[in-house]
């Protein structure tokens, strides 16, 4: 098959610490995955420039075996486009027609003109977020795990002076630590518990699934798990520095937990790292970016593995790669890849029905 790697573009406006934007710069093929690629015979054309924000050379590729194209050429080539980020109204209209394109593409919250598009043009749309079998989704998990690991990393920034309240998440010595608050017990809550006590932090987990939380006690000893309830909700919304949403319904817009009234009750200064936006957000306030509203810094920015793009994208590779080795002449012919799509040669499939 003829597989697309274009260049990732698109961007968000952030706040200090982390600069005016915060752009994507992972790709979904390391040059290792393409030369596996190309030893069974498919041909991948790689946009130029297209690894080099996660630190992969166009001569890497080349070397592997890829043909450099321009941007044009890697959409209009491509029988299966791998991108990252969902395609823009732009981009579709650059894919060959029929053609299936692979992304994190979180379609129960995109917009309908763009998702019409798609369908229009008779695309099958994987989504990676989706792909897998008997609730395993391996691509997700790893892209959860990276962003769970990464959360202590994003509050300790932020809560720093001086746009933040000057506070150490370990504490010291007779000051006590920062309390952290995490929303979800999955792959990413339960990541995000283990690395906030590790950097010192006090740590409550809540959930509604009591499995759920035993995995959670078993992985992050030390952890306060406790089942969600509304009176819950609010007690410990109430005392929280750091909030950090991480429920998921995979396919689904995610529900809104956090009212405006209740998120006014957090300390001014505290930091609510919404890790949900990408499906929506877990709370009133949130929206794409890094900003503050009722006194609390939201990070809601959409695919935080976008930050260690070259972890990242290695781990990308590492979990789509064994699903595009099985391709012979139809994506649909894998079951993890059929049970990720969104869109069957433009037909809605049962995750936008």
């Amino acid at each position: 098959m003829d597989f697309g790697l274009p260049k990732e573009r698109a961007r968000l406006k952030t706040l200090p610490p982390f600069g005016e934007e915060v752009r994507e710069g992972r790709v979904a093929l390391t040059p290792q995955g393409v030369r596996e690629l190309s030893a069974r015979g498919h041909r991948v054309y790689v946009e130029r420039g297209a690894g080099e924000a996660a630190g992969f050379p166009d001569a890497a590729y080349e070397e592997a075996g890829a043909r450099l194209v321009s941007r044009e050429e890697a959409f209009r080539r491509g029988e299966v486009v791998l991108k990252v980020a969902r395609p823009t109204q732009e981009e579709v209209a650059l894919l060959r027609p029929g053609a299936a394109v692979m992304a994190f593409l979180h379609l129960a919250v995109a917009e309908s003109a763009l998702v019409e598009a798609m369908a229009a043009k008779g695309l099958t749309a994987i989504g990676y977020e989706l792909v897998g079998n008997e609730g395993k989704r391996p691509v997700l998990k790893a892209m959860s795990e990276i962003a769970g690991r990464l959360a202590p990393q994003l509050a300790g920034r932020l809560l720093e002076a001086p746009t933040g309240p000057g506070v150490l998440l370990s504490g010291l010595p007779g000051i006590p630590p920062a309390d952290v608050v995490i929303l979800g017990a999955g792959t990413l809550g339960r990541a995000a518990a283990r690395a906030f006590l590790g950097a010192g932090a006090s740590v409550y987990l809540l959930d509604k699934d009591l499995p759920a939380l035993e995995e959670a006690a078993r992985e992050a000893p030390g952890a306060v798990t406790a089942l969600v309830t509304q009176s819950r909700l609010e007690r410990y919304v109430g005392f929280a520095d750091v909030l950090v949403g991480a429920v998921a319904v995979p396919g689904e817009k995610t529900p809104v937990l956090l009212s405006r009234e209740l998120l006014a009750r957090m300390r001014k200064g505290a930091v609510l790292l919404d890790f949900a936006i990408d499906q929506g957000g877990i709370a009133e306030t949130s929206r794409p970016g890094v900003y503050q509203e009722l006194g609390i810094t939201h990070f809601c920015l959409p695919n935080v593995p976008a930050l260690v793009p070259r972890t990242a994208s290695h781990a990308l590779t590492a979990t789509l790669l064994p699903f595009l080795l099985q391709l012979e002449d139809d994506p649909l012919r894998v079951p993890e890849l059929r049970q990720g799509a969104y869109l069957l040669l433009g037909q809605k499939g049962g995750h936008l029905e």
